[in-house]
């Protein structure tokens, strides 16, 4: 065992789809393949996208495929003290403010907020929180694909930490629980690529230690869509785990041996485990995939 920890952290607002297997799948190579450990997290911090059962069902789907985790699933939904006590801090430290600028008024200026509400001392009602963002990054190193440079516009934006509804925003509570894990690199898919530099400004403004990073290729339809529960991609099948977890090993670079192809997902992962490494993970940005790859 190593001191590697890595981590998988769906949120429910469905049932997981090929994309949303090849990233569980990637992330959890990465780590057997460093002999550390592999965490479940469960984002459900959104509760109107959310749909009644898809978290248990994740949970079976994952199992199904053979991607067990280690340790207990941590659920975002029990961690409002936490989110809250940080909100509290960078609040007392002057890193957070009220804002109460509509979608409009945003909109107006092209996207990027200005920065209206950093002087006005507003008292909470009907507002987000922002976190000042005084110290951006814009530049990270990915471990798949080297150098990101991110338009300092967006990175040096004042981020919304805490929504105008009461509810927690995702920015926050990504960084929040991967110190709380001791998550020490991030694997997911390339359409949360941008954001990392947003996250690394709140890491640093907190004082924690930030994970690295590997953004894996998106898996897209036909039409150039991705694969996401928004774009109603189809559920994965459960009844034929091991030609499903075939094609994403493929995806991912690891085309197994025809022998092996379809065969028991046990059989399959202890083959790709001993056979991942870096240099065999694409680095396109995105990769069409066919009907029959999601089936």
């Amino acid at each position: 065992m190593t001191d590697y920890i890595g981590r998988f952290a769906p949120s429910p607002s469905g049932p997981l789809h090929f994309g949303s297997l090849v990233a569980a799948l990637g992330s959890w190579l990465r780590a057997r393949s460093q002999r550390g450990q592999w965490l479940l997290r469960v984002e459900d911090i959104d509760p109107p996208r959310e749909v009644a059962g898809a978290a248990a069902d994740i949970l079976r789907t994952l199992e199904g495929f053979g991607l067990h985790w280690d340790g207990p699933v941590l659920y975002q939904s029990h961690r409002h003290d936490a989110y809250d006590h940080t909100l509290d801090w960078l609040r007392h430290n002057q890193l957070a403010y009220y804002c109460d600028c509509t979608r409009k008024r945003i909109r107006s200026l092209g996207g990027h907020y200005d920065g209206h509400c950093r002087q006005r001392q507003l008292d909470g009602l009907d507002c987000a929180t922002r976190f000042r963002n005084l110290d951006p990054i814009n530049q990270f190193d990915d471990r798949l694909l080297g150098s990101i440079d991110t338009d300092p516009a967006f990175a040096a934006e004042d981020f919304i930490i805490h929504r105008r509804d009461g509810l927690y925003a995702y920015q926050l509570a990504v960084v929040v629980d991967d110190a709380f894990q001791g998550i020490t690199e991030v694997v997911r898919g390339n359409d949360l690529l941008d954001t990392t530099v947003r996250q690394l400004s709140l890491f640093r403004a907190l004082g924690l230690s930030a994970p690295a990073y590997l953004h894996l290729p998106l898996a897209v339809q036909s039409d150039g869509n991705k694969l996401s529960k928004q774009n109603h991609a189809p559920a994965i099948d459960p009844g034929q785990p091991g030609t499903t977890l075939s094609r994403a090993l493929a995806f991912l670079g690891l085309p197994v041996p025809a022998m092996l192809f379809g065969a028991p997902v046990d059989q399959q992962l202890q083959w790709a485990t001993d056979a991942f490494a870096l240099a065999s993970l694409p680095r396109q940005r995105q990769i069409e995939i066919g009907p029959e790859t999601t089936k």
